[in-house]
């Protein structure tokens, strides 16, 4: 009843084989909506993947009430009932991935980097660090040269109007040169 993945590896419960196709299915709906629209990314998750992930909960809440505290997938399926509504929230918006990669992806080089950091030389320094550290990690979410983008901020940011600062942020920032390239 237990799969195995070779001679001597370990068994694999049954529960967290079918609990893994389950979720198989769900990144097999994420991969044919990928680079959609949100709105229609949307639509097709609450038609085809909200019914999935509704019979995957009852599953697994069914499953947990007949597994002992010791059990080696009663901390798994706790875990992930504890976190549930956090796994859920793709459900809710269009916008959201179903997994964390890009923001793992994001964070790798800066995690790298993590003993460098240990010497920000105080907790000022290092609070300023994690701001820069933020504002890069933003621009590069959003599709913007770092480099560019706060070369181009500090140059503005000095004359530039109290009330229209959030133009500046990554999201909404346009380079002084855009118009000039545009009109070319």
């Amino acid at each position: 009843a237990n799969a195995r993945r070779g001679r001597t590896a370990t068994v694999i419960s049954p529960i967290a084989l079918e609990a893994v196709r389950r979720i198989d299915v769900l990144f097999a709906i994420e991969r044919g909506i990928n680079g959609r629209p949100a709105g229609e990314r949307l639509r097709v998750r609450r038609s085809e993947s909200a019914p999935l992930v509704a019979e995957f909960e009852a599953w697994l809440r069914d499953h947990r009430s007949r597994l002992s505290r010791s059990s080696t997938v009663a901390e798994p399926i706790d875990y992930l009932l504890r976190r549930w509504p956090a796994f859920t929230r793709f459900l809710d918006d269009g916008r959201i991935c179903l997994t964390n990669n890009a923001a793992e992806r994001a964070l790798r080089g800066f995690a790298l980097g993590r003993k460098a950091w240990l010497f920000a030389g105080s907790e000022r320094g290092a609070e300023r660090a994690a701001a820069m550290a933020t504002l890069i990690v933003t621009a590069k979410l959003n599709a913007i040269d770092p480099q560019a983008w706060l070369a181009d901020v500090l140059t503005r940011i000095a004359d530039y109007p109290a009330p229209r600062l959030h133009e500046l942020l990554p999201w909404h920032w346009r380079s002084a040169t855009a118009p000039l390239a545009e009109a070319a």
